[in-house]
This record gives structure tokens, sequence and C-alpha cells, in this order.
């Protein structure tokens, strides 16, 4: 009866003591957007992520998603307003889980990613809606096009990560482009033309 109650006790003490390191380790994460450090950030890629989403028959919505891209981030605290964003997307890295198909999507009838290796956004201007959303403006160009777009942003907070050594932000995005008015337009009728993006990002401060 004895190593039972020995080895009950230890596991109850190293449950304990795993409990406290997590506590000690999470970041103490600030949602006031005023509260944040103001400067240049750089995107912590190992915590982002790029998805789409386009209709497909009328059923569902085909999801895929791009692996490498990059975000640069720079705002001032008395002005957010006039903070800027620039996204460059290697549309090489497309993955819908499906290999070949990918390379048929990446071909010259769809994205022509060998003619167009880049997609890149930049930011021309936010409006502030909300204690921590935003509306920001810029300009996308895609498959040789630029076409003026609009993305809701929330910003998830700011704090210190202890595990990355790093002043860490956080941001979700939403917007919906057509493929169209980027000169993506075949299979109109069976794939709709309105193409959702998501954006998830982690900034780390320079």
């Amino acid at each position: 009866m004895l190593v039972p109650s020995i080895r009950n006790l230890f596991l109850t003490f190293s449950l304990a003591f795993a409990a406290s390191c997590a506590s000690a380790l999470a970041p103490s994460v600030n949602t006031d957007p005023t509260a944040l450090k103001p400067g240049n950030y750089e995107l912590d890629r190992d915590h982002a992520a790029l998805i789409f989403k386009v209709g497909h028959l009328g059923f569902s919505k085909y999801v895929g998603r791009f692996e490498r891209f990059d975000v640069s981030l720079d705002f001032d605290e008395d002005n957010p307003e006039s903070a800027k964003i620039e996204a460059v997307v290697d549309m090489t890295s497309l993955d819908v889980a499906n290999d070949p198909f990918a390379n048929v999507l990446m071909g010259p009838n769809w994205f022509d990613a060998n003619q167009f290796p880049e997609t890149i956004f930049r930011s021309t201007g936010i409006e502030i809606t909300g204690d921590n959303t935003g509306v920001m403006t810029g300009n996308l160009t895609m498959h040789g096009l630029t076409q003026p777009v609009s993305m809701v942003v929330t910003f998830n907070g700011g704090g210190f990560d202890r595990l990355r050594g790093a002043y860490i932000i956080g941001m979700s995005a939403q917007t919906g482009v057509s493929r169209r008015s980027f000169g993506v337009s075949r299979f109109g009728i069976l794939v709709s033309d309105k193409v959702e993006l998501e954006i998830e990002a982690e900034f780390r401060k320079r």
C-alpha cells in the first residue's frame, strides 16, 4: 500500500509543478490597442496562417492555404490610423492537400504561379471601428493585376512572450475578393467568383 501512495503523491506533485511552470510562462496579454508598443514588427511565420475558401458547385466551400508568406507591420501609438502593412505571398506554396491538383491550380489556367510567383498587399489606410477592430484598405496585386481591397482586422492582444523572448501582438483579418477582377475566371459557373481570405498572424517586435 505504501508504494502506490508514494506514486500518487509524486504524480500529484509533478502535475502541480507542471501547472505552475505553465502559469509562469503564460504571457499577460493586453487586449487594449492603446497599450500596444509602437514600432516595427516582423511576422512569426511559425504562428501564422493564410487560408482561402471558394464556393464549389454550390455544395461546399473549397479550402486551401499558402504555406509561405511574409508580413511587415509598422505603427505609431499616437496615430494608429497610420499603421502600415505589407504582405508578400509565395504563390508556389499553395497547399490544397492534393499535390497534383495544387499543380493544376498553380498552372497557366488559374494562378499562373510561374509567371506571377508573388501576390502583394500594401495597405493605404485603416479606419478604427471598435475597441479592438478596424477596416484596413490597401492595394492587392495578383496575377499581374492590382485592385483595391478592404479587410476587417481584429486585434487579439499584445504582451511579452517568455518562450520567444520578445514582445508579441496577434491579429486576425478577413476579406473577400473577386477572382474575375484578377483575371482568374475559369469555370465561372461552377466555382464562385467570391474568394474568402482569412489571416491569423502573430508579430514579433524587432
